[in-house]
């Protein structure tokens, strides 16, 4: 079954983002994180962001979103490393705003960030570690080709534990 994306681009996150971070930041778009944060943490995550993209040791990298063909900022994905059950993994996330909800974009950025994260050489398995409540998350792991493991109870931020389903993709597979 081939599945219809819209077309995306995924760019470097830069210093120039950081209005992208603070638009996703409202309370409609952090319910299933904990809430929004404050300004110092996002100012924190901007540049933990900006650092991550200019890393070349494969770590990670962190993208904004840019909808084609209008070159719309719709938002940011990203994979970065994670220790998850004694092993080195990558772990990704992704946030789109508002406007661009329910049109495929966080499935097509996310499909590309795979592609990245499986050119890094570096780790065998991507996980996605969505809220079990957080419907439209599961279904793009879903979607872009991530294997259930289970639920289980996972912290984000720091100190907040939510009950997340575990989404595994082998970056190994094609």
């Amino acid at each position: 079954m081939e599945i219809k994306t819209p077309a995306v681009r995924i760019e470097p996150w830069s210093k120039d983002d950081f209005h992208l971070l603070r638009a996703a930041n409202a309370p409609e778009m952090t319910t299933e994180l904990g809430g929004p944060e404050t300004e110092e943490q996002l100012i924190g995550r901007h540049q933990r962001y900006v650092d991550l993209s200019a890393d070349r040791t494969g770590k990670g990298r962190m993208f904004r979103i840019v909808l084609l063909p209008g070159e719309q900022p719709a938002g940011s994905v990203g994979f970065w490393e994670q220790t998850w059950n004694g092993d080195q993994v990558y772990e990704t996330g992704w946030s789109v705003l508002p406007e661009f909800q329910g049109l495929g974009i966080a499935t097509a950025a996310t499909i590309a960030v795979v592609a990245m994260a499986r050119a890094e050489h570096k780790h065998r398995y991507l996980h996605a570690f969505p809220n079990v409540s957080n419907g439209p998350s599961n279904t793009v792991c879903r979607k872009a080709g991530f294997e259930l493991m289970g639920d289980c109870d996972f912290e984000y931020p720091p100190g907040q534990v939510h009950r997340s389903n575990d989404w595994r993709l082998d970056l190994l597979k094609p």
